[in-house]
C-alpha cells in the first residue's frame, strides 16, 4: 500500500483530533473553571447569567451539570463535549438551547443533593424536575 494511503488512514485522523482539541481549548474543559464554557461563543449569555445568579459564589458549572464521581463526571463531559462540538460546528442545535433528558437528570440530582435539607420533607418522586419551576436559578435572565 502506498504512503499516501497510510497517511490518510493512520496519521491524518489523530492529527486532526489533536489539532482540533488544541484549537478549541479542549484541555480547559478538564477544569472546573466556568470560563471554559465560554470557549463556545453560544455559551456567553449563559456565563453572564451564571455570574448574576444566586449560585455564582457556591457552585460552578460542573457542580450542576456533571454527575458525582470521577469516571461519571468525565464520561459525561466527553459525551457532552462531543455533542456540543458537533452541534456548534455544524450549527445544528436548538435555539434557545435545550437540555437533554440525560442532562436534566444530572442537574436534578445535583439540586436534590445540595438542597436535600430543604426538600426532604416534600414528597418528591424520582421523576422530579427541579428545573421546570426553578429554571433561572443558575442562569438568571
Amino acid at each position: 500500500m502506498s504512503a499516501v494511503f497510510w497517511y490518510f488512514v493512520i496519521i491524518a485522523p489523530p492529527s486532526f483530533v489533536v489539532s482540533t482539541f488544541i484549537y478549541s481549548k479542549g484541555y480547559s474543559y478538564l477544569s472546573d473553571d466556568p470560563r471554559a464554557c465560554v470557549n463556545c461563543h453560544v455559551m456567553q449569555d449563559h456565563f453572564y447569567a451564571y455570574e448574576k445568579s444566586s449560585h455564582h459564589n457556591v457552585a460552578n458549572c460542573n457542580s450542576c451539570h456533571t454527575p458525582d464521581g470521577f469516571f461519571q463526571k468525565y464520561t459525561s463531559k466527553a459525551i457532552n463535549g462531543w455533542n456540543h462540538g458537533v452541534g456548534f460546528t455544524t450549527g445544528n442545535y436548538p435555539w434557545p438551547l435545550k437540555m437533554t433528558k440525560y442532562n436534566q437528570d444530572i442537574t436534578n440530582k445535583a439540586c436534590l443533593k445540595c438542597h436535600s435539607g430543604i426538600v426532604s420533607h416534600i414528597n418528591i418522586k424520582l421523576q422530579a424536575n427541579c428545573i421546570q419551576c426553578h429554571s433561572e436559578v443558575g442562569h438568571m435572565k
